[in-house]
């Protein structure tokens, strides 16, 4: 197995992981404090529905892709990066959108989570608040299994290390989850959302390269099948425009270290100028939001005087 190529899916999933299993400690942990420890079983029952959804929502887009190639034989060199744009796209946006909410939403988490485990807890029947205390693990769960899962479909080519990577990032959440809830070791968790949300601020950046990589491949493979239809602006590349960086030979991105910077930071040993301002585009956007989101302002915080 190529261990550069499981790195992605393993940070990942190991980031997603460790918010779930916050999660399922606050929910535990709010179980033990009513001394309702009866319905943990619903959370743990949560927690294995939510990888068996994931398991499974990775299997039926495998079938699917599958079918749909050996369905349109003929349109394989366009379909493969079509679905490629489109996974990578969906998977951008998602795992963007949920960096920027996590981040904004982790000071009130705990709160949050603790007044929808003390609603469920007041209704006496307890089978109606096991089903609730199932259904809000089992969410949390299928939410950040999705997102690797959508992650891992964006390199058919690397699946196999992808799943690899993300069985890696699930048990590493698992132990994480332990030492904090199981074991009572500290660990800074501010810390470490930060480290892991710069990195997955790059491994995303590098995803918009692929993403617009797979673009002009379509539009050539179409230009090539219907001339008529000729989408290409230039002779090197449909869409990217000119060729700014030729690595291949100093520093290619399939051979060490190439191959890690590629993983973590989006290298490519060709980038194409439409290539660069789009990452750098998204780090402007999505990176400043982000970060901006760390600190954000204090609602004591008064406001300047307007000047007259």
């Amino acid at each position: 197995m190529d261990f550069t190529a499981a790195l992605p899916t393993f940070l990942i999933t190991l980031r997603e992981g460790v918010e779930a299993a916050l999660v399922v400690g606050i929910v535990l942990a709010c179980l033990a404090k009513a001394q309702r420890q009866v319905l943990n079983p619903w959370a743990y029952g949560g927690v294995g529905a939510g990888l068996a959804g994931s398991v499974m929502l990775g299997f039926a887009l495998g079938l699917g892709l599958q079918q749909l190639q050996q369905g349109l034989p003929g349109l394989q060199m366009v379909v493969k990066p079509l679905l490629n744009v489109l996974f990578g796209a969906i998977a951008v946006i998602m795992l963007s959108w949920m960096l920027l909410w996590m981040t904004r939403q982790s000071r009130s988490l705990k709160g949050e989570l603790e007044g929808t485990v003390r609603s469920a807890l007041n209704d006496t029947d307890t089978q109606t608040a096991g089903w609730s205390i199932f259904s809000l693990v089992c969410i949390a769960v299928l939410r950040e299994g999705f997102e690797t899962v959508l992650f891992i479909f964006t390199n058919v080519d690397a699946s196999l290390a992808a799943v690899g990577g993300a069985i890696a990032g699930v048990f590493g959440a698992v132990l994480i989850g332990l030492a904090l809830f199981g074991w009572g070791l500290r660990i800074n968790l501010k810390r470490f959302f930060q480290v892991m949300g710069v990195l997955l601020l790059l491994i995303v950046g590098g995803l918009v390269i692929s993403v617009f990589k797979n673009l002009d491949a379509a539009l050539a493979a179409i230009s090539q099948i219907n001339p008529l239809a000729d989408l290409c602006f230039a002779q090197n590349s449909c869409i990217l425009g000119p060729l700014v960086w030729d690595g291949s030979g100093s520093l290619p991105d399939r051979q060490f270290p190439g191959i890690l910077l590629k993983t973590l930071l989006g290298y490519r040993d060709h980038l194409y100028l439409v290539q660069i301002l789009a990452y750098l585009g998204f780090l402007a956007l999505v990176g400043s939001t982000y970060f901006r989101s760390l600190n954000p302002p204090s609602p004591n915080t008064p406001k300047p005087a307007p000047t007259p």
